[in-house]
């Protein structure tokens, strides 16, 4: 399973089953990524590289890693040192999204008012 930024710089591969695909109403997430919410693969360490490209790091918050690409600025991960072992990608990067089914929620509590109200409650 393959994904890219915008520009198409920073390639990288998912292999392997995935730990979970859920949607993020955190106000951090929103802002980096400028929607209402996003949603992310958590996908084990070890099952993933880059294919091109070399993302760059922004340290958001203490023990918080976010990568994008330099050149377009696409959001690309999600680390926290909370979550060892584990890195979230955004699921929209996909070649083909459609290969992953979001059935978890987290930060259900912040979403916005207006946010898509499929995205806002579990449908597992």
């Amino acid at each position: 399973m393959t994904g890219h930024c915008l520009c198409g710089a920073c390639v990288f591969e998912l292999t392997g089953p995935h730990n979970w695909v859920g949607h993020c109403h955190c106000e951090s997430c929103r802002r980096a990524t400028a929607s209402p919410v996003t949603t992310f693969i958590g996908h084990p360490d070890g099952a993933w590289r880059w294919l091109s490209g070399v993302p760059t790091l922004f340290s958001s918050s203490e023990g918080i890693t976010r990568g994008f690409c330099g050149t377009c600025g696409s959001p690309l991960f999600f680390a926290s040192e909370r979550i060892p072992d584990e890195t979230h990608f955004y699921a929209a990067l996909l070649d083909n999204p459609e290969t992953v089914t979001p059935d978890e929620v987290s930060f259900a509590e912040e979403a916005l008012t207006w946010a898509p109200p499929w995205s806002a409650r579990h449908e597992g």
